[in-house]
């Protein structure tokens, strides 16, 4: 409990902490602030388990940020890649070791929700989020946070993480700014178990015909997840590059179990992490890879990352206090995360004016393969790779010459904690 007013708190139902969306971002977040001793509330609009257009594939950094104690439901382990150059000039490298795992969502972050549930966070289902409010007459105190949900309903707490998806109402308030929106289409295929079998372990990465594009098939037991992904704009282009991706791998006769559709969003450079007692993260805040527009370690981290320091914010008595917090949190995310986003907006550009390269330097140059299995098996990251390997160095500066990324992502500006000590005098913003 938040001290000195716990009595208070009690007779008001002041949570410590109010973590709005359940996904991995949320439940981590709720997972953080719960194990701290603090009363966590995770609200979640839909009922769990829930269906989530994704992948699926859980990269070293990923399982380095599971609670302790978690144990992955992984329907596959990769060993293997074959790239593809739409459709052409395919070929397969393997790994002695695992490279990284495949599961279901729906399992997944039904798991690590109960995870933060045993950790003492409770779970509110069916509970959507209208707006949160850090004035007027919704709102006792300085310190406090008015969380409103549809109907009317008003939850109190001393810190509020925003985790609800990349159409985020939290996001909305806090003032999260995108600069790179891409759409996601993915089939479940459910396949006879001869098609399974010959997928067994193995990945497809195929590089796609528009700029930035590139398909996958995720293979989980008995059913192959399909998908592609390319930037917002091209939808027509991007449904016809799944139709022809399915076709060209023998695919079409099968009927998909789900077919979905989702909008992926990534941060501009200088969007906030913060308004006040409100924090956001995973794609609430637009935090994810922009190359591979991997997502669910960017999640993982940031959402542990926001209940550290909600937890701080709830203990914060004043606007000063309640500031510093907030810009120690988008140092923290800016210092590692930041990093790797600038790094992949870097490799993002070159992909998108050259895929025949990266094409052939994965399937045909040692070092590349090396470093996309370090990656992908969590011993390095892009940022790291880049800052360590003068070789990776000279080739990013050379085809995308801009500012090196590392010291210009970890800084933070002021603004970085938009509004933080100030909000109280600023009106909420709702989408």
């Amino acid at each position: 409990m938040s001290g000195e007013n716990s009595s208070a708190d009690d007779v008001q139902r002041v949570w410590d902490v109010v973590v709005v969306g359940a996904g991995p971002a949320g439940a981590s977040a709720a997972y953080a602030a719960a194990v701290a001793g603090r009363r966590v509330l995770l609200l979640e609009k839909a009922e769990l388990p829930r269906y989530k257009t994704c992948g699926g594939g859980i990269i070293g950094p990923s399982r380095d940020a599971l609670p302790p104690g978690f144990e992955l439901p992984l329907k596959d382990r990769v060993h293997a890649v074959t790239f593809s150059n739409n459709g052409r000039f395919t070929r397969t490298r393997r790994s002695k070791q695992m490279m990284f795992g495949l599961i279901n969502r729906p399992e997944f972050d039904q798991q690590l929700v109960e995870h933060a549930q045993k950790a003492g966070a409770e779970l509110r289902t069916g509970a959507a989020v209208q707006r949160v409010e850090q004035h007027g007459s919704a709102v006792p105190d300085r310190r406090t946070v008015a969380v409103v949900l549809q109907g009317g309903e008003t939850v109190l707490a001393r810190a509020v993480v925003g985790a609800d998806g990349s159409a985020s109402r939290i996001g909305a308030h806090v003032g999260v700014k995108i600069d790179q929106v891409d759409l996601g289409l993915e089939a479940e295929i459910p396949v006879p178990e001869t098609v399974a079998e010959d997928w067994k372990g193995r990945v497809l990465i195929d590089w796609g015909p528009m700029p930035g594009s590139y398909g996958w098939v995720f293979p989980k037991g008995d059913t192959l997840t399909v998908g592609v992904i390319s930037a917002r704009g091209e939808g027509a282009a991007t449904k016809r590059y799944l139709e022809d991706f399915v076709a060209r791998l023998g695919l079409a006769g099968f009927e998909p179990s789900i077919s979905s559709g989702h909008l992926t969003r990534c941060r501009a450079d200088d969007s906030p992490l913060s308004r006040g007692r409100v924090l956001v993260c995973g794609d609430a805040a637009g935090l994810l890879e922009p190359w591979t527009r991997e997502g669910i370690s960017f999640a993982l981290r940031s959402g542990r990352l926001a209940g550290e320091w909600a937890v701080r914010i709830a203990e914060a008595h004043d606007a000063v206090d309640t500031r510093r917090q907030a810009l120690n949190y988008a140092f923290a995310v800016k210092a590692g995360l930041g990093v790797e986003m600038s790094v992949g907006k870097r490799m993002l550009a070159v992909f998108e004016r050259r895929p025949g390269l990266f094409h052939a330097a994965l399937t045909g140059f040692r070092p590349a393969w090396r470093a996309f299995k370090e990656i992908t098996q969590g011993r390095t990251s892009l940022g790291e790779l880049v800052r360590s390997h003068p070789l990776a160095q000279r080739a990013l500066t050379t085809l995308a010459p801009e500012p090196v990324a590392s010291e210009k992502a970890a800084g933070v500006d002021a603004d970085d904690a938009d509004g933080a000590g100030g909000a109280d005098t600023e009106d909420s913003v709702t989408s």
